[in-house]
């Protein structure tokens, strides 16, 4: 499909392949290979991935077809969709938490994909590096940090066909590549089986409701709904692609690296370090696994090599949340794409910084303490996380279904969704509406109640 010759005009994806690509890329992040296994590790082994599954088939794979027919719909950015599908102020509220959360998650996320970027040359020259001591130190983490964006705001430069579509036909590939070699040589190792046994044999009396809830939460973080990223990506693509057919790739894509990011971690973590304790937290990927690659044939380049499969996973992420405020911009503001992709770009530097601050002992930034709806916050990268990469993305969640389900014709959206998808009607059209408009909120609604402690103690997802 030709692009349009005015860069002020829209930009579309140029096939459904590229679109794939890129929603995939922009689902598959750090929440898959970098969040997904300390949570594992945190929350039973296989019973965490056993209600994780479910989560993604029966709560975010709705969602997600819910944001890319509303962007598709109204060939709009969050708040232009909702505007222009009727959408009073109050629901055009939802679209501005949608640019906001991209923004501030942007500014906060690029710190740990900088890590990575510093883990890959540590790696290469083989220098052993105490992760807390490397985080602490901002004359490396900051730079880092800084050209980490720098590479994002490149890419999104060529807009949606000539430079997202383009690097996420690349990345997407080279990312899957990686991420099956190191879990080739992971499984393979000698006792190995301990860890599959572990990761893929779900022991059913560990499910409990912390587990359900951090699997619905890993589930819309890993799948970015709520984000507005896929309404956004859905207002590029062209009426005749086949919705149903791309999300359900989306999601494969994106649960498939989930699946191999724990085969990957886990049989060498019980192969290599036997004892370790695996619920290591969010510390799992930085501070394990190095030494567990120390302890492979040729250690140093597939260490490399994975937090190279980091930092690209990371980067096909940052793209589509830099994207975000940007087409708000380009489509309502009038502003032209370079404008608008340097002023948020070097906004989102700014604001990484106090982020990359909060990791240093004694900082002010790190000593920020506060209560967010009964729940305790400590440091500004944690408020941050919370606020923005946690509750603000399940409430979107929830005021888009109500939107989509009860303030808009339901059936509009389920047209738009039949559209180039001629098989999506009968059972699975009346599924998908029933889901949206009483199965997500409801489900997401006792989310968000024991999140601010009703049934109890405050579990943040």
């Amino acid at each position: 499909m030709a692009v349009n010759a005015n860069p002020d005009d829209r930009d579309q994806f140029g096939s459904s392949l590229g679109f794939i690509m890129a929603a995939a890329g922009s689902a598959v992040g750090l929440g898959n290979i970098w969040r997904f296994p300390y949570l594992t590790g945190e929350n039973g082994g296989g019973a965490f991935v056993f209600v994780y599954l479910i989560c993604v088939v029966l709560i975010a794979l709705p969602l997600l077809f819910n944001e890319i027919a509303l962007g598709r719909k109204s060939g709009k950015n969050p708040i232009g969709a909702i505007r222009d599908t009727g959408g009073n102020k109050f629901w055009q509220l939802t679209g501005v938490l949608c640019v906001m959360v991209c923004f501030f998650v942007f500014s906060y996320y690029s710190v740990i994909a900088g890590w990575t970027v510093g883990y890959i040359f540590t790696e290469i020259i083989n220098i052993p590096v105490d992760f807390e001591v490397f985080v602490e130190t901002p004359e490396y983490v900051i730079p880092l940090t800084f050209v980490f964006i720098l590479v994002t705001i490149l890419i999104v430069l060529g807009g949606v066909s000539g430079g997202i579509e383009k690097a996420a036909k690349f990345m997407m590939p080279v990312l899957f590549i990686i991420i099956i070699f190191i879990a080739g040589r992971s499984v393979t190792l000698e006792g190995a089986e301990a860890g599959i046994q572990y990761y893929l044999n779900p022991d059913f009396s560990k499910i409990n409701g912390t587990v359900v809830l951090q699997a619905l939460g890993q589930a819309f973080f890993s799948m970015s709904v709520g984000w507005g990223l896929m309404i956004t990506f859905g207002s590029y693509l062209p009426k005749r692609s086949n919705i149903i057919q791309s999300s359900g790739w989306i999601a494969g894509m994106d649960t498939a690296v989930a699946l191999l990011g724990g085969l990957m971690v886990f049989p060498a973590l019980f192969a290599l370090l036997p004892g370790k304790d695996p619920s290591a937290g969010p510390a799992l990927v930085f501070d394990v696994l190095p030494r567990v690659f120390d302890q492979m044939p040729g250690g140093n380049f597939i260490g490399a090599l994975f937090f190279l499969l980091l930092m690209v996973a990371a980067l096909t992420s940052t793209i589509s949340m830099l994207e975000v405020p940007v087409a708000y911009l380009i489509d309502d503001r009038k502003w032209n794409r370079k404008k608008a992709t340097w002023i948020v770009g070097i906004g989102a530097m700014i604001m990484s910084v106090p982020s990359a601050l909060s990791n240093i002992e004694g900082n002010f930034f790190a000593e920020i303490e506060f209560t967010f709806l009964s729940n305790p916050i400590r440091g500004f990268f944690g408020a941050m996380d919370f606020i923005f990469g946690t509750f603000a993305v399940i409430v979107i969640c929830l005021m888009l279904a109500l939107y989509t389900g009860w303030a808009r014709k339901i059936s509009d959206f389920a047209d738009e969704l039949a559209l180039g998808a001629p098989g999506f009607k009968g059972p699975f059209r009346s599924g998908w509406i029933f889901f949206i408009r009483w199965v997500c909120p409801i489900v997401i609604i006792l989310l968000i109640l024991n999140m601010v402690g009703i049934f109890g103690a405050p579990q943040a997802a």
